[in-house]
C-alpha cells in the first residue's frame, strides 16, 4: 500500500515525469480485476490523461504506444457500434489506385513499393489511426540536464544484411547504410566499462542478477556475474541452479536437429510443440524452472508464456531472414521509428525537409502539413480509423472497393481499385466487413499478446557503475531486466557517454500467465494493461528501482528525470503450436491470407509470417503489391 510520505520519498510528485497530469481519483488495478470489474469499464472511469500519462518530447509526443483515444476507438470497432452503418458518411468524392489501411513499416513500405511500380500516374492513400506513422516503430524523448534523449517504443532491432539481398537492396534505396552505425564514444577519466549497442542483456561480467523477498531476501541479494560465478551465492535450489547453467550449454542445443529451412522435418516437429516443451527436452529442465526463470523472456520474449507458444518461434526469424551476424545486431536511437522515417523520406521527400542522409533523418522534424497535401498522388492521413472495407458489389468482378474511416468525430468514405490491408490481425478481422469464412476462420487463429514498454530516463547511472554492471534482470516485481546501451550517433543524441550522462533505460513489461490457455493468457494481461493508471504503474516501476538499488546509492526522487509508458494492446502475434505449418488437416492461418487475396484486397503485415520483425513486414508489403497488379 502507498502513503503519502512513501510517494515523496519515491519522487511521485515531481514535474518532468507527468507534466502534472495526473489530478482525478486513480484505480490500481489488482483488486479491481480480482474484484470482477470489467476492465474495459475501468478504462472509461479513467481520464484520458490519467491513463496516457507524460508523452514525452518533439515528433512523438502525445503518441506514445496505443493513447486513449486509439484504443477506444478500436473498441468500438470490435464491439461493432458500426454496424449496421450509420448514415451520416461523408462522401469525399476521393478516388485512388490504391488504399493501404496501417500506416506502420509494412503500411509505409506497401505504398513506397506501389509509387516505384506505378509511378505518379496513380495514386495511394495511406490511412493510418495513431497520430503519427509507425506502428511500434515509434520513439520516446525527453531532455535531461541539457541532453536528448531518444529511445524505442516497440520495433527496435536493426539486422544488417547480406549483400545482394532484396532487403539489402531496399535499405540501400531509402538511404540506409546497414553496414555497421557508429556509437557514442567513452568520455570519462575513469575506467571505460564495455557497453552493448542494444538495450538486451547478455549475461556478461558486467551483468547482474536481483533476488528479492521471493527468494528469502528481504534486503534484495545483487549477484554480479551470475554465469561467470556458475550462480554460486544465487538464492536458488541447486536443482535450478544446475538447469540454469544447462540452458546455457549450446552443445545441449546442438545435439537435437536444427531447422535449416522453412518446412523442413525440424521445423515441423518444433512447430508442433510449444517451446517450453522443447527448452525442457533439449536442456533437460523442470517445467518449474522454465516457468520462473526464462518465461516469458523466452522466444524472444513474445509476450506470452512458453508453454503456449510454438517452439518454431524461436528460431523462424533465423530461418526466414538470415543476416550478416558478424556485424552484430545495430540500432537507430528510437529503434525502428529510424527505419519508418527513411521510408517516409523516400515516399514523401518533402515530409523530413532534410537531405537524404542518416543522420539528418534522424535529426529532422516531421513536416505534418506535406503528408496529406489535396492533389498529391501519394499521401498519409494520420488520425484515420478505418471502420468498414467492403467491395461495391460481388468480390469477384466489383472494380471499386469501399473504405470508411473516422476522423475527429466524423465518418468519411473513399473509393479505391485496390485495398493492402497493413493493420494488425486483431482489426483487419473486423475491419473487412465481406471477408470470406475461409479468411475469417484464418484470423480466427490470431492471438496477440499485450506488452508495456517504459522509458525511464535516469540523471545518471553512476550508481551502476560503482557496483560494476550495465545490465540487470530479476524475476519479481515488475519487468524482468534492463541493459545501459550506448546510443547511434544519428540526430540529436549526445556523441559521448559516461556514468554520469543521463540515459534511458527501457524495461520491457510483459503478461504471461503459464498454465492458463493462450486465449486467457492475452485476455488477462490486456484486461491488466488497460486497467491500470499511469501513476499506478509509476509507482510500481519506481518501487521496483528503489527495491533493487536503494542500499547501493539510488535515489528515485533524486536519479529518475522521467517515465514515459507505452503500452501496446496487441504487440506481439503468440504463434501457437501449428501456426506456422497447420495442424493435421488444416492450412496455416498465415498461408491462407498470403496465397488468397479477397477480390481487390491483399493481406499484409508481419502477423502472416508469424514473426514479429520489421524485415517481414517489409516483405510481406512488397508481395501484397505485387498480387494487387497481378
Amino acid at each position: 500500500m502507498s502513503s503519502p510520505e512513501k510517494d515523496k520519498a519515491l519522487g511521485m510528485g515531481e514535474p518532468i515525469s507527468r507534466r502534472d497530469y495526473l489530478n482525478s481519483a486513480l484505480l490500481g488495478s489488482g483488486g479491481l480485476l480480482l474484484g470482477g470489474a470489467c476492465p474495459l469499464d475501468l478504462l472509461a472511469q479513467m481520464n484520458p490523461a490519467d491513463w496516457n500519462g507524460y508523452g514525452g518530447l518533439g515528433d512523438y509526443s502525445g503518441s506514445n504506444g496505443n493513447t486513449w483515444d486509439v484504443v477506444t476507438a478500436g473498441h468500438r470497432i470490435r464491439d461493432r457500434v458500426f454496424e449496421p452503418l450509420p448514415g451520416n458518411v461523408q462522401e469525399t468524392g476521393e478516388e485512388y489506385d490504391c488504399v493501404v489501411v496501417g500506416g506502420g513499416i509494412s503500411g509505409l513500405s506497401a505504398a513506397l513499393f506501389f509509387q516505384r511500380q506505378a509511378g505518379n500516374q496513380r495514386t495511394c492513400l495511406v490511412l493510418e489511426n495513431h497520430p503519427i506513422f509507425g506502428g511500434e516503430a515509434r520513439a520516446n524523448e525527453f531532455k535531461v540536464e541539457g541532453e536528448r534523449l531518444i529511445a524505442h517504443q516497440g520495433s527496435a532491432m536493426f539486422f544488417p544484411q547480406l549483400p545482394h539481398t532484396r532487403l539489402a537492396e531496399f535499405y540501400e534505396s531509402i538511404a540506409i547504410d546497414s553496414s555497421g552505425f557508429h556509437y557514442q564514444d567513452w568520455k570519462s577519466s575513469e575506467a571505460e566499462m564495455p557497453l552493448p549497442r542494444t538495450p538486451y542483456t547478455e549475461n556478461g561480467k558486467t551483468s547482474a542478477f536481483f533476488f528479492g523477498p521471493k527468494f528469502g531476501q528481504p534486503h534484495g541479494l545483487l549477484l554480479i556475474d551470475p554465469y561467470g560465478k556458475n550462480l554460486e551465492g544465487a538464492p536458488i535450489s541447486g536443482v535450478a541452479r544446475e538447469e540454469l547453467l544447462a540452458a546455457r550449454d549450446e552443445t545441449s542445443r546442438a545435439a537435437h536437429p536444427q531447422p535449416k529451412t522453412h518446412g523442413d522435418a525440424a521445423s515441423r516437429h518444433l512447430d508442433a510443440i510449444t517451446l517450453e516443451e522443447d527448452l525442457m527436452a533439449k536442456h533437460g529442465l523442470s517445467r518449474d524452472t522454465v516457468r520462473t526463470f526464462l518465461s516469458p523472456v523466452a522466444g524472444g520474449g513474445s509476450g506470452i508464456g512458453a508453454d503456449v507458444l510454438s517452439a518454431y518461434a524461436d528460431y523462424a526469424a533465423d530461418v526466414l531472414l538470415p543476416w550478416d551476424y558478424a556485424k552484430g545486431a545495430q540500432m537507430f536511437p528510437g529503434g525502428n521509428a529510424g527505419v519508418a522515417r527513411h521510408i517516409l523520406k523516400a515516399l514523401l521527400p518533402d515530409a523530413i525537409p532534410a537531405a537524404s542522409t542518416m543522420d539528418a533523418i534522424c535529426r529532422s522534424s516531421i513536416a505534418f502539413a506535406a503528408l496529406d497535401r489535396p492533389h498529391r498522388p501519394h499521401r498519409v492521413r494520420l488520425g484515420a480509423t478505418v471502420i468498414s472495407v467492403r467491395h461495391e458489389g460481388a468480390p469477384e468482378s466489383a472494380k471499386w472497393v469501399r473504405v470508411i474511416y473516422e476522423k475527429r468525430g466524423g465518418l468519411f468514405s473513399v473509393r479505391a481499385r485496390g485495398v493492402i490491408m497493413a493493420g494488425g490481425s486483431w482489426t483487419t478481422k473486423h475491419v473487412v466487413r465481406d471477408l470470406p469464412p475461409g479468411h475469417q476462420e484464418a484470423y480466427s487463429n490470431f492471438h496477440r499478446a499485450p506488452c508495456l514498454m517504459v522509458s525511464v530516463a535516469l540523471r545518471n547511472w553512476r550508481f551502476l557503475y560503482k557496483l560494476g554492471i550495465q545490465e540487470c534482470q530479476w524475476f519479481e516485481g515488475i519487468g524482468n531486466y534492463f541493459a545501459v546501451h550506448k546510443t547511434a550517433k544519428l540526430g540529436l543524441v549526445s556523441p559521448v557517454i559516461s556514468p554520469d550522462s543521463p540515459v534511458v533505460l527501457t524495461l520491457k513489461i510483459l503478461f504471461s500467465s503459464p498454465g492458463l490457455p493462450l486465449e486467457q493468457q492475452v485476455m488477462r494481461g490486456r484486461g491488466e494493461l488497460f486497467a491500470t493508471p499511469y501513476r499506478e504503474y509509476e509507482r510500481r516501476i519506481r518501487e521496483q528501482f528503489a527495491m533493487m538499488f536503494s542500499n547501493v546509492g539510488f535515489d528515485a526522487k533524486r536519479d529518475i528525470a522521467g517515465i514515459i509508458l507505452n503500452r501496446w494492446g496487441h504487440a506481439y502475434l503468440s504463434a501457437q503450436p501449428g501456426f506456422f505449418f497447420g495442424k493435421p488437416g488444416m492450412r496455416a492461418p498465415g498461408e491462407v491470407l498470403r496465397n488468397n487475396p479477397f477480390g481487390r484486397i491483399a493481406f499484409a503485415n508481419s502477423d502472416v509470417t508469424g514473426i514479429m520483425d520489421h524485415r517481414a513486414s517489409i516483405q510481406e508489403a512488397e508481395r501484397s503489391v505485387r498480387q494487387l497488379s497481378a
